[in-house]
């Protein structure tokens, strides 16, 4: 990969865009190596992590006899939900952790800290769109309806969802690197996400007035939009709007690259 980035053409010089693809095309090939070479069993644990998660709350859900959520099977609510939360916690956890990972390259002029994250987060996503399609098929074949009723909301959620991993990711990765023990309390913080995405409580059972702060959750629209897009049986809770996931992705999207901008060199040198 050094080669490859240092390798110049005067003859022929390269635009910048070109530098920045090939920098990118470099950083995924070598982080998909990273995440499927890591172990001798890291691919399969790549799918048996949220597998053994949604038996776990399959177990729990079952012992307390719960049947039907919101108009449709527990098994199906439960699946939507945390498969849709993974393309939100996925991304986000690996872009906070891009820069501490891949320092070592930053000594290569080419590559700048945002090319990892922006890496990171599109090979997250990608695995995720996987893991997705492979809990579908598979969903299907032991009698749960998980075929999406309207694929594009669907898109549109997924899509959405990652924005917002990829925001969140850009933010924390600069909390992380400047602020001592930031890391702590995004753990804690990550678990109240979790709770309040509607991804293992049912939302439509929270009394008034606490329902309305948990649609201040940009995931939560998310989360329940995903169910709506699967299953035309569904019923949401009032007040759900994907739009406003994207409006809380772009801001936090903005506001994370100004934060790069801002302590860029700081980034490098730590």
């Amino acid at each position: 990969m050094a080669e490859a980035m240092i390798k110049y053409d005067y003859a022929h010089p390269r635009t910048s865009l070109s530098i920045t693809l090939s920098v990118w095309n470099a950083l995924f090939l070598r982080e998909a190596v990273s995440r499927l070479s890591v172990g001798r069993i890291a691919w399969l644990w790549l799918l048996a992590e949220p597998i053994i998660q949604i038996g776990i709350m399959l177990f729990i859900f079952t012992v307390i006899r719960m049947r039907i959520v919101g108009g449709i099977s527990t098994e199906a609510w439960l699946i939507i939900g945390m498969v849709t939360f993974l393309m939100f916690k996925r991304p986000s956890g690996q872009v906070q952790n891009a820069l501490s990972a891949n320092r070592a390259l930053f000594a290569y002029r080419q590559v700048k800290p945002i090319d990892t994250l922006l890496v990171r987060a599109w090979l997250e996503g990608f695995i995720t769109v996987l893991i997705a399609i492979i809990f579908g098929i598979g969903g299907t074949f032991f009698g749960v309806e998980l075929i999406p009723h309207d694929p594009l909301m669907v898109v549109t959620v997924f899509f959405g969802m990652w924005l917002m991993g990829l925001g969140y990711g850009l933010v924390t990765s600069v909390a992380v690197e400047l602020i001592p023990k930031m890391g702590t309390f995004l753990g804690f913080f990550g678990a109240l996400l979790h709770i309040s995405s509607g991804v293992v409580l049912p939302v439509s059972t929270v009394p008034e007035p606490y329902r309305g702060w948990l649609l201040l959750n940009p995931l939560l629209h998310g989360t329940e939009a995903a169910r709506v897009g699967i299953s035309p049986y569904y019923h949401a809770i009032p007040g759900m709007d994907i739009g406003y996931t994207y409006k809380c992705a772009i801001v936090a999207i903005f506001f994370g690259l100004a934060l790069h901008r801002r302590f860029e060199t700081k980034l490098i040198t730590l």
